[in-house]
C-alpha cells in the first residue's frame, strides 16, 4: 500500500459504499470527500489542541 492510496483511503470508501467509480470525473468526487474528511479531522485537532 503507497502512502497515495492511504491518504485518499477515506474518499475511496465512502464513494464505494454509495455505488460510484471513485475514477470517475478523474477522482474529483473522492477528492471533495477527502476534504471533507480531513476538515472535520483537522479541525477537531485545532480544537483540542486550542480548547
Amino acid at each position: 500500500m503507497t502512502i497515495t492510496s492511504i491518504i485518499l483511503w477515506p474518499g475511496t470508501k465512502i464513494c464505494e459504499r454509495m455505488g460510484v467509480d471513485p475514477e470517475a470525473d478523474q477522482g474529483l468526487i473522492r477528492s471533495m470527500f477527502n476534504m471533507l474528511v480531513y476538515l472535520v479531522v483537522m479541525l477537531a485537532v485545532m480544537w483540542m489542541i486550542l480548547g
